[in-house]
């Protein structure tokens, strides 16, 4: 490991993710040089590479989600913050247990009149003090260490229900388009709530693009919209072009400036 190396590692940790060409201007180090080191952290099993960047590495046991709060919390927030405005007045709303998703149920107002379903007692616990949401907890075992719920009473619960638009994150999105998360129950219950919503808006920010984790929960195919803070893979959006998927990014990709 070099001293650059270290100084990366330790920027990841404290922001959660880095882009290359941030590092390239910091480092005063060419972009193929820092691609070169990333790979090489990522071989060590330090980080995880996404296009144009990388990011903290998970665990199966996946981070603390305490520390999942602050990885690209003003990204998440931004991407919470898109997902509210394209509810439609009136909705019924299923929320899945996850810090990006948990960054909209922030993001809500009691203009709308929403119905929130979700299956964590955290979201819960900020929907609830909204006037004008009306909100529902799926029944079932409560995780301790994040909140949520999960189990066969928990898919059982929302299988009762219809939901106009199911909030769904990922722990990792692969090229194909494949939804990943690190724990079956949760994959689970999010299954559910696509399957029993009439359109799911996918919200994941930049750093889970191109990552990969054992359990499956469905395909990006299935998404009406994608929220994402920059861009997802090339070939994540080559998908969505082909099947019809809105893509909406808060902080749309640098373009070189015109002429």
């Amino acid at each position: 490991m070099t001293a650059r190396h270290d100084t990366i590692l330790a920027l990841i940790r404290s922001q959660g993710k880095v882009r290359v060409e941030d590092l390239a201007r910091l480092l005063n180090a060419t972009p193929q040089t820092i691609r070169k080191d990333l790979r090489m952290l990522e071989a060590a099993g330090h980080v995880s590479r996404f296009h144009g960047g990388a990011s903290l590495r998970a665990a199966l046991d996946y981070v603390d989600y305490d520390l999942r709060r602050t990885i690209a919390a003003e990204a998440k927030a931004a991407i919470g913050a898109a997902a509210v405005a394209a509810l439609p007045q009136g909705a019924t709303v299923f929320i899945n247990a996850g810090t990006t998703t948990e960054a909209a149920a922030r993001a809500l107002n009691g203009d709308k009149r929403l119905t929130v379903i979700a299956d964590n007692v955290n979201i819960a616990n900020i929907t609830r003090y909204i006037t004008g949401v009306t909100t529902i907890v799926a029944g079932g075992q409560v995780r301790p260490a994040d909140g949520a719920v999960v189990g066969a009473a928990a898919v059982g619960f929302l299988d009762q229900f219809r939901a106009d638009i199911a909030l769904i994150g990922a722990a990792a999105v692969a090229d194909d388009g494949t939804l990943m998360d690190y724990d079956l129950d949760e994959a689970l219950v999010a299954r559910a709530m696509i399957r029993n919503a009439a359109k799911t808006f996918l919200l994941v920010d930049e750093s889970k693009f191109g990552r990969s984790a054992p359990v499956r929960i469905g395909s990006v195919a299935e998404a009406a919209l994608l929220i994402t803070d920059r861009g997802p893979s090339p070939a994540v959006r080559a998908l969505c072009t082909r099947q019809g998927i809105e893509i909406r990014e808060t902080t749309p990709a640098r373009r070189p400036p015109s002429g």
